[in-house]
This record gives structure tokens, C-alpha cells and sequence, in this order.
């Protein structure tokens, strides 16, 4: 009796199709609104905390289920309408929905609860936000599929490779938007197809654009799954009519079967091979696989941010791991002694290389290496420098990582994240070895209108 009643209490008090009334309590890490029947959450999309919400079940799991709103009872007095649904369906702006304020709001709370589940004390500042949180991407990679017989671009439906065809992103710079729109109709104009997954035939996989914020020089990037790009002299020609601050046009070759956007080969269709743009004073060429940050505004602020909280001096010797481009390296390189950069693309340390040249900047020394194993090699070798920048990727850093930083016994680690709850996990790592946050966990919204927060923390040796 007792199993049959635990069963009856494993059972989902929803099905699908049920229609229910319910008050919106929370917002999920993905934007969806959260509403709880019997303490069984259910997951709605374009539903906002504090909103009374009719809705109909559309799918039920073990221990959650989704919704989709019939009627809304009563609005949030944080809910902005929108005339355009995609950022919502597509999932390019998931809180597009949401009072810019708002938002801010938000991501301080999820910085301040990741930090509490490590059971760490810190204070979280309020998270610094954007005159203009829209258009502020300088890069987008657009999908490509045909679609009623023509050649569209789009973003994918949240969870699926079903292409939503649209003219604007919403969060992408306008001269991006533009750029995509174009090259898109200068396509279907010369009757040039699109890669088909299935078939695994046609030719065009991905329109991309860069644009630079600070030197308005643009790149137009068409990825193909064919060697060749049939009329690409008309393509050309008329990109350079339409588009006046044209740079750049690019044919990225990628014939694999793959998810990945971009392939190794690039073939330059006219003028140069990259771009340039300006970060805090300082110049860096852009190629088309270079990873350069989407939101130069508030990169700036991130970098200005973590070169407050070093308190650097002129004898400092300073490592960057996961370096890049060299985007922190150098600008730091003219208040500090020496500076070591670590990347494991080598690419990118070409790029940073070329990067230091571009500034005459002679006290940098980037190496490509596995930013784990080469912190260890420093290590042995008696490095022992006075301040650690990591800006790891989303998996944040490894604790060999970890180890071979404290070995090094720096003054300060300042750690620049685009992942609270892994920056969170290493921070309790990092106390375990005696190293503190001292300042306000900082939070910058460096992806408006989405659900990720970038942070700029500092440590010090207790």
C-alpha cells in the first residue's frame, strides 16, 4: 500500500492538453515563466512572474512539464509588448518581453543564487546595464534554407533546425542587419541555392557579417558547402554597390556534415582578408574565424572593470590565460612590466601576435599551449607573476588550472566570466587555496535581452 501511494505521489498532477489558471512565481534560467501546481513546476513561455495566466499543457515529463499561454488574466507591470514575436519564438532576445530594468534585475539575482548553492558570502553589485540594450551585436551568423522555393534567412525555432525567416534580429547592429539582407537578396537574385541537411545538397550554409563599431569597415562571410561559389564575381559587384562601407567578402568553405558554422578554409572573394576595429585605444584585425566580443560597448567596460580591480604598477609581470586575440593582454601591456598570453587556437595567437605589432606593443609574449598545462609549465619554471587575468569559456576553469595559479602565488586573480554558476563553483575552489573575493562580485550585461551576465571578479591571497 505504501508503494502504490508513493507511485500515486510520483505521478505528474498535469497531462497534456489540460487547461489551467495559475499565477506566474518565477522566471527559469531560459526565460520562461514559471508556474507551480502542487509544487510541480510547468515552464511557459511569454509568461511573466506576478501575471495571472490561462494556460493549455502542451508537454509533460517526470518532473516538469511545458505550457503555452491561452489568455493572460493579468499583465506584469514589467511586461514591455512587442510587435515582432520572433525574439521570443526564435530565442534570439528571450527576455525581450521583460522591462530593461527589469532584466538587470534579474541577473544580479541569479549571480547573488549561484554564489549562495556554493554556500559563499559575497556582495553582488547591481548589474551595470546599456543606454540602448538593442542593435548592439557587430556580428551575427544568419542560417540559411530555402523555403517556398527561395533562398531565406532566419534564426531556428528554440530547440529545432525549423528556420523562422526575418529581416531583423533585434539585438544585431543595424549595418549587420542590413549587410545579411542584402547579401540574402543578391543570392536569390542570381538563383544560388541552399544547403539542405537532408539531402545534404545546395550550396549556401550561412550568411555571416562583421561589422567594426569603432572603424565602420564591414566583412561579408557566405559559408558554402562547395569548393565553388557559382557567380561569385556578380555576387561581389553587387555587394559593392549596395553596400558603400563594404571591406571585406570572404567564401568560407565547410563540406561537413557538421552543426559547426564555420569551416578551416577561407577564400578571400575581394578586398582584404579581415577587418579592424578599436577597443580601449587599442587597434585589432578580425578575420573571419577570429573570436572577437559581439558587444564592443560593454567589453569596454568589462576590461576597464578588471584593470581597476588588478591595481596594476609598472613592475608588475601579468599572465592572461585563455588570451584569445590578445584583447586583455594588450590592454594592460603599457601600465605593467611583462605579460604572458596563453590560447590553445593557434589562430588566435596569430592574431594576438599580429595584434601586438599593430600597437608596437613589445612586452607581450603569447604562447600556444593548453592554458592548463602551460600555467603548469610557468609554474615549474619559477614564474611568479604579481597579477592572473582568466576569462575562461562557459565551463570556466579547470581545477589544474586552479592549482597551477595558486602555485604561482599570485597578488591578485581577477577572474572575467560569461558564466555565473562555474564562476561560483571555482570561486569556492579558489577559497579552499586561500584566495578571497574582495570586492563586489561585479555583474555587466554584456548580452541584452538574453539570459546571460558577464562578471568581473577579484581575488586575493588571505
Amino acid at each position: 500500500m505504501a508503494k502504490k501511494n508513493r507511485l500515486i505521489q510520483l505521478k505528474a498532477p498535469v497531462q497534456k492538453n489540460d487547461e489551467i489558471e495559475a499565477q506566474v512565481v518565477d522566471l527559469s534560467y531560459q526565460g520562461m515563466g514559471v508556474v507551480k501546481v502542487d509544487h510541480f513546476p510547468i515552464f511557459v513561455l511569454d509568461a511573466l512572474p506576478d501575471e495571472l495566466v490561462k494556460i493549455q499543457i502542451t508537454k509533460v515529463l517526470k518532473n516538469y512539464a511545458f505550457g503555452r499561454v491561452l489568455q493572460r488574466l493579468q499583465d506584469s507591470p514589467q511586461r514591455v509588448e512587442l510587435t515582432d514575436q520572433v525574439a521570443l519564438s526564435s530565442g534570439i532576445a528571450p527576455l525581450a518581453n521583460l522591462a530593461y530594468p527589469a532584466q538587470l534585475d534579474f541577473k544580479t539575482r541569479q549571480v547573488e543564487e549561484v554564489f549562495k548553492k556554493q554556500h559563499l558570502s559575497v556582495t553582488v553589485a547591481p548589474t551595470i546595464g546599456m543606454e540602448d540594450p538593442t542593435h548592439y551585436r557587430n556580428k551575427a551568423q544568419v542560417p540559411v534554407q530555402m523555403i517556398n522555393g527561395q533562398l531565406s534567412t532566419g534564426f531556428y525555432r528554440r530547440g529545432s533546425h525549423r528556420l523562422i525567416p526575418t529581416d531583423s534580429f533585434y539585438i544585431q547592429d543595424a549595418h549587420v542587419d542590413q549587410a545579411v539582407r542584402v547579401t540574402r537578396d543578391i543570392l536569390r537574385s542570381l538563383g544560388i541555392s541552399a544547403y539542405d541537411e537532408q539531402s545534404k545538397k545546395g550550396v549556401v550554409r550561412h550568411i555571416m557579417a562583421r561589422w567594426g563599431y569603432h572603424s565602420h569597415q564591414l566583412m561579408v562571410v557566405v559559408v558554402t558547402r562547395t569548393a565553388k561559389l557559382p557567380q561569385a564575381d556578380q555576387l561581389v559587384e553587387e555587394l559593392q554597390t549596395q553596400l558603400p562601407q563594404l571591406t571585406s567578402v570572404i567564401q568560407n568553405i565547410n563540406g561537413a556534415p557538421t552543426n559547426v558554422i564555420m569551416g578551416a578554409k577561407n577564400h578571400v572573394l575581394w578586398g582584404k582578408p579581415a577587418i579592424e576595429d578599436e577597443l580601449l585605444g587599442k587597434r585589432y584585425v578580425i578575420g573571419p574565424n577570429s573570436f572577437y566580443q559581439v558587444n564592443p560597448q560593454t567589453t569596454a567596460t568589462v576590461y576597464q572593470l578588471a584593470v581597476q580591480a588588478a591595481q596594476l604598477k609598472p613592475s608588475d609581470t601579468v599572465i592572461d590565460a585563455y588570451c584569445g586575440i590578445g584583447t586583455i593582454a594588450l590592454t594592460v601591456a603599457d601600465q605593467v612590466k611583462q605579460v604572458y598570453g596563453v590560447e590553445v587556437v593557434p589562430e588566435a595567437i596569430k592574431d594576438a601576435q599580429y595584434n601586438a605589432q599593430l600597437n608596437h606593443v613589445q612586452n607581450v609574449d603569447f604562447v600556444t599551449a593548453d592554458a592548463p598545462e602551460q600555467m603548469f609549465t610557468w609554474s615549474q619554471a619559477g614564474l611568479q607573476p604579481d597579477v592572473i587575468f582568466v576569462d575562461p569559456p562557459r565551463k570556466g576553469l579547470t581545477p589544474e588550472l586552479i592549482d597551477a595559479s595558486v602555485s604561482m602565488q599570485p597578488k591578485k586573480i581577477v577572474y572575467v566570466s560569461c558564466n555565473p554558476a562555474t564562476l561560483a563553483r571555482d570561486a569556492a575552489q579558489l577559497a579552499k587555496q586561500g584566495y578571497q573575493i574582495v570586492n563586489p562580485v561585479q555583474p555587466v550585461d554584456q548580452f541584452p535581452q538574453t539570459l546571460h551576465v558577464e562578471c568581473v571578479v577579484t581575488f586575493v591571497k588571505s
